[in-house]
């Protein structure tokens, strides 16, 4: 039976409750929801890359990609991405900086993706983004 692995970059801060910020398990590499919070900080709180879509998107996304490289995977080993937003108006312009990031990123196949408005997330958070990844 293969091993399953915790993921816990040096960039996150340790999880507030028994989950993992991604599982590797043989090849396939589960992202768990990610949130705009810059580099951890030893002794201090996590704090949000800044208080627009833009910011928290990008950062959002560095965040699971580091989780991808810390399991081995990138972004072309991603199956399928799930973004979760906290207002319907903010659909565009996720779409326009996703896209945006995805050319610069030199991404040769678009994963499956979803969007969902989800009015969850902690007081000041814009989006949260997961991923699936199978590494070849």
């Amino acid at each position: 039976m293969t091993e399953k692995i915790a993921l816990t970059p040096a960039t996150h801060t340790t999880p507030p409750a028994k989950f993992s910020h991604g599982v590797k398990k043989g090849n396939v590499l589960q992202v768990a929801g990610q949130v705009g919070f810059l580099p951890a900080v030893e002794g201090q709180a996590p704090t949000p890359a800044g208080p627009t879509l833009r910011e928290q998107t990008l950062q959002t996304l560095a965040n699971v990609q580091a989780i991808l490289e810390e399991g081995g995977a990138s972004w072309d080993d991603a199956m399928m991405i799930r973004v979760y937003l906290t207002d319907v108006d903010h659909f565009a312009e996720m779409n326009a900086i996703y896209n945006a990031y995805f050319e610069e990123q030199g991404l040769k196949e678009a994963p499956a993706a979803r969007t969902t408005v989800y009015v969850g997330l902690p007081k000041g958070l814009l989006i949260e983004i997961d991923a699936l990844a199978v590494l070849s």
